[in-house]
């Protein structure tokens, strides 16, 4: 049995008992992520448009959706696919983080963007191929800003919560794990969704536990059921991708819901979770 609180003391349940929360500040006041809030994040793979974003954004504002998502510098595996528009995308963003009033997050993979984007972003995602980038992740917990920090392809929990501490040791305890499925033999679905290491988490550390049923399954008729058992099983909240157009979209589209499939989702979650329960918490 793991020894949790030698490893990682600072994330560690035992070194602080009670959940956190972390306080994304957005343009309307705040927004929480943790104890049970069920923040749900919602929006395209990448930024592909300024007519597509603004559309999209503006129908998930008021279909339940807390936070905007938007890749602006995306990691492909191949180096022809569609990697984001950068800097111009990082302008659509914040206009739609204007005219919707929502936070909006997005990934950095580079440390030469980190001005550029703790300017206009609200969250920091460190993806799944960056979870061991420590030389990022020492810079990351040197800010101000919740970073959202996703397990890496093959990473044990473990592992997981030692790039957590790197982060939160060089100062910045304002960190979300987000589980977004690991890589195993099965290759039915995109990845494996690892729905037990929320409650495994949940003894674990006091960090708030966030689910990724799109990048996990890589099937969109996958993501809502994916994403109801996660909320049973007591996520704090859910990242989904959701498109206008599924199948014309730049990256990602076979996993990514349209606007529709997202409202009755939303509705599904508001639904299931007074049912919801944190039954790997330490009472």
């Amino acid at each position: 049995m793991m020894k949790e609180t030698k490893l990682f003391q600072l994330v560690s349940r035992e070194n602080k008992h009670e959940d956190s929360i972390v306080l994304v500040n957005g343009p309307h006041g705040p927004i929480k992520i943790g104890q049970g809030y069920c923040t749900i994040i919602a929006g395209p793979c990448a930024v592909e448009s300024w007519e597509d974003y603004l559309e999209v954004a503006l129908f998930l504002k008021q279909s339940g959706a807390h936070i905007l998502r938007g890749g602006l510098f995306k990691p492909r595996t191949s180096p022809y696919s569609f990697r984001g528009l950068g800097k111009e995308g990082l302008e659509i963003m914040a206009e739609a983080r204007r005219i919707t009033g929502m936070p909006v997050i997005s990934e950095i993979m580079d440390l030469r963007d980190l001005d550029s984007l703790y300017q206009q972003v609200d969250i920091l995602q460190v993806g799944s191929r960056n979870m061991q980038n420590y030389v990022l992740l020492e810079q990351l917990g040197k800010i101000d800003k919740p970073i959202f920090l996703k397990r890496g392809l093959s990473a044990t929990i473990e592992e997981w919560l030692l790039a957590a501490e790197y982060i939160v040791s060089g100062g910045n305890s304002q960190v979300i794990l987000c589980e977004r499925g690991i890589r195993t033999f099965e290759n039915a679905t995109r990845n494996t969704l690892d729905i037990s290491a929320i409650a495994a988490l949940k003894g674990m550390t006091h960090l708030p536990v966030i689910i990724d049923p799109s990048h996990a399954t890589g099937i969109a008729r996958l993501v809502a059921p994916m994403a109801l058992a996660a909320v049973a099983a007591g996520a704090d909240g859910l990242i989904i991708e959701v498109h206008n157009d599924p199948p014309r979209a730049l990256c990602d589209g076979p996993q990514s819901l349209t606007p529709k499939a997202f409202e009755e989702l939303a509705g599904a979650i508001e639904a299931i979770r007074p049912y919801a329960h944190n039954y790997g918490t330490p009472r």
